[in-house]
């Protein structure tokens, strides 16, 4: 048989298929390019440092919740999700984050003097209010992680939108003020547009391609994106597939830090790094934020900052432009 045949039939085939309506924006493999813009980061930094800590206890898949199945990801100890059955162990893992290493974060944070980006799942914040104030009062900042910690490729349009305007209510009722920033880590082809529709977001961080802020249009609106990282980020120490030891997670986050710090003496950068309480928050992984922290205040020209801090930063020395 001819596999140009094959070939032609297949395209045949395909091109007959009909084609959805709207597939959302085209992929962008450039960027900023070899010619990055120069933040101009507060102070002449050569690095931004922002730490953001993701707090997802009670937003995860669980009965109690109205879903059909335990949560599996993420629970640091393997087991499987259940269906039709609560999990008491895994919700013990995401437990001890409200309980216990959000406490101890805290302490950290406050040591050396650095505000994060609190990446607050509504449904947890919701259910521990005195947690939320405490962050408040420290001076960090809150950001939608999402009204549920859940996979919104697998939700349909109406209820993320739902979800949206419930997350932005229910923080504005908790904190006084709504937030300015968005994340769902697990975003739909429509989460994007949906909150420049909903209106009054800074930024979001639902993209991982990237090391510097970026402007993006959608309609007649500009949106800035602020990249976040899936690999400077403990989320590697689940299931020891990645961080075995507090050192090793310190080792990588320094060699990180090292790295974009020589760089940012002629193109400076930034460094997102994202935390799970529940993680991060245990003693023996702790340490090791703790010899990253050390590490990283031992230098000059150093900017620790939140998410809102950047998009400021960005739309007052970088505004949106058109072309």
């Amino acid at each position: 048989m001819n596999p140009g045949n094959i070939t032609r039939s297949a395209a045949k085939s395909r091109a007959a298929r009909p084609r959805p309506v709207d597939l959302g924006p085209p992929r962008d493999f450039y960027g900023y390019g070899p010619n990055p813009p120069d933040p101009k980061w507060p102070g002449g930094a050569r690095i931004a440092v922002n730490i953001n800590l993701n707090v997802e206890a009670g937003g995860e898949h669980c009965l109690l919740e109205g879903d059909a199945r335990s949560e599996d990801a993420l629970n640091d100890i393997g087991l499987p999700s259940y269906q039709g059955a609560r999990s008491p162990s895994v919700e013990s893992v995401f437990e001890y984050g409200p309980r216990s290493g959000c406490w101890r974060l805290l302490r950290i944070f406050k040591r050396f003097d650095v505000k994060i980006s609190v990446l607050g799942v509504v449904r947890a914040l919701e259910q521990c209010p005195e947690l939320t104030q405490a962050f408040v009062d420290e001076g960090h900042e809150i950001v939608s992680h999402g009204y549920r910690w859940l996979d919104y490729l697998e939700i349909d349009e109406e209820t993320e939108r739902e979800h949206i305007r419930l997350g932005v209510e229910s923080i504005k009722n908790l904190t006084g003020q709504a937030p300015v920033g968005w994340f769902n880590g697990r975003p739909s082809n429509n989460t994007r547009r949906l909150l420049v529709e909903h209106g009054g977001f800074l930024y979001d961080r639902d993209y991982l391609g990237d090391e510097l802020p970026f402007w993006v249009k959608l309609g007649q609106r500009r949106h800035l994106v602020i990249p976040t990282s899936f690999e400077t980020n403990d989320n590697r120490f689940d299931r020891n597939s990645g961080f075995r030891t507090a050192e090793a997670f310190a080792r990588y986050m320094i060699d990180c830090f090292d790295l974009l710090y020589d760089e940012g003496a002629e193109q400076p950068k930034m460094m997102a790094i994202n935390l799970h309480d529940r993680l991060i928050g245990r003693p023996a992984k702790a340490t090791g934020l703790i010899k990253f922290l050390e590490h990283a205040r031992k230098h000059d020209r150093v900017w620790f900052c939140t998410g809102r801090d950047i998009a400021e930063h960005w739309r007052r020395e970088h505004p949106a432009q058109d072309g």
